[in-house]
């Protein structure tokens, strides 16, 4: 399963960390991208490839819950639809360039 996040980008650190951070979701496949690098959009991806609950659990990590019961604040949101598709694409594409490149380094 998969499910990829938008990340504001003073939000990255702070994200990368809760996620990798988590016993569950840190053994997930974790790929950042930077937005730009895949289409025109600010901030950076993250794609989770992992189990179900892998994936759901860091859904619910970027999502802050206040101790004073103000409004929950979304540190990354899911994207799905046609532009989660085209970016996941994107991501996997490069990721094979990449080591097809290995491939002529070690081969």
């Amino acid at each position: 399963m998969e499910t990829l996040l938008l990340i504001e980008t003073k939000d990255l650190n702070k994200v990368r960390d809760i996620l990798l951070k988590d016993e569950a979701v840190s053994r997930a496949s974790l790929t950042f991208k930077e937005a730009k690098s895949l289409n025109e959009k600010e901030g950076y991806y993250c794609l989770v490839s992992g189990s179900e609950e892998q994936c759901k659990r860091a859904l619910e990590l970027v999502k802050i819950k206040p101790e004073e019961g103000g409004e929950t604040i979304e540190l990354a949101k899911e994207v799905e639809d046609k532009e989660g598709e085209e970016v996941v694409k994107k991501i996997k594409e490069e990721e094979d360039k990449a080591m097809e490149g290995f491939g002529g380094i070690f081969g």
